[in-house]
């Protein structure tokens, strides 16, 4: 069941209306594969003016349709699970560490990673379960969220250990 602050997270990436330039920035694709997929039907549009517009939940369901998550990506959020547990069981302390690891981040990052930091930085502003939910995502965006995590040293380095063993297990037992 959703509530109101997922909806309202949803509703953000949702709405938003990029270009097709925009758009094949995701997609790492040129800008007339998006003219295209849009003339075909593969991605919905609107106009606006005389130029096409797609919705960010459009481009990223088509991007996540073709790009599986790694294994790296699979462990990652396997990890941000047992770092969102930490953060429900004593949300003070692990956002205490997130928030000084941020200003830690901030002085060596450069290029994409600051846009990460910057979404970071706006999330641990806002509620709790705002942050749970972006952690944990599934999607494109969440597995850069991860790929640029405040989170590290949250989960104690045994613990951590015994989360890695745990998903050595699981993906050695995986069939699919």
């Amino acid at each position: 069941m959703r509530d109101a602050i997922t909806d309202e997270i949803l509703a953000t990436e949702v709405d938003e209306l990029l270009t097709t330039g925009e758009a094949a920035k995701v997609l790492n694709s040129s800008r007339q594969h998006v003219v295209n997929l849009c003339e075909r039907g593969d991605l919905p549009f609107v106009t606006v003016g005389t130029h096409r517009r797609v919705r960010r939940r459009d481009v990223e369901a088509l991007r996540s349709r073709t790009a599986r998550m790694s294994r790296d990506q699979r462990r990652s959020l396997w990890l941000a699970h047992a770092v969102a547990g930490a953060i429900a069981r004593d949300p003070g302390t692990a956002l205490d560490i997130a928030r000084d690891n941020l200003d830690r981040l901030r002085e060596q990052a450069r290029g994409q990673a600051t846009r990460w930091l910057d979404e970071w930085e706006r999330l641990l502003r806002g509620p709790v379960q705002r942050i749970l939910t972006a952690l944990t995502a599934p999607s494109p965006k969440g597995r850069e969220l991860r790929q640029n995590t405040p989170f590290a040293g949250v989960l104690p380095d045994e613990e951590r250990a015994r989360v890695l063993d745990a998903w050595a297990e699981f993906d050695r037992g995986k069939t699919s």
